[in-house]
């Protein structure tokens, strides 16, 4: 489960997704096996989260990881270049962005 400290320890990373709703639970399901068969396998991963917004038109992506290097070298290895590549289709545009936590409330 992600844990939100400030000043954190680890690489936060949100990718935001924006597709139709009749491809949110296509992608929802090819993100949810990423994470289950791949991604939380590898070496730096923390914990991550997905969000779906109430129109099923965008999906949230909340992901930490130990380095950002962990994060990049999931990211150029061949599978998930073949994951991204399926993932790709069934969305408009998906964007991971790199964040430092600046400040937690509660």
């Amino acid at each position: 489960m992600p844990k939100i400290t400030h000043p954190s320890p680890c690489q936060t990373v949100v990718t935001t997704f924006e597709m139709t709703p009749g491809t949110c639970q296509d992608l929802l399901d090819a993100l949810t096996d990423a994470y289950e068969s791949f991604i939380s396998k590898q070496p730096g991963f923390i914990a991550a989260g997905l969000h779906v917004n109430d129109a099923q038109t965008r999906i949230a992506n909340y992901s930490q990881w130990e380095r950002r290097e962990d994060f990049q070298a999931m990211l150029r290895s061949d599978e998930m270049r073949q994951r991204n590549r399926r993932i790709n289709e069934l969305c408009r545009s998906f964007e991971p962005v790199m964040y430092d936590v600046a400040a937690v409330f509660g």
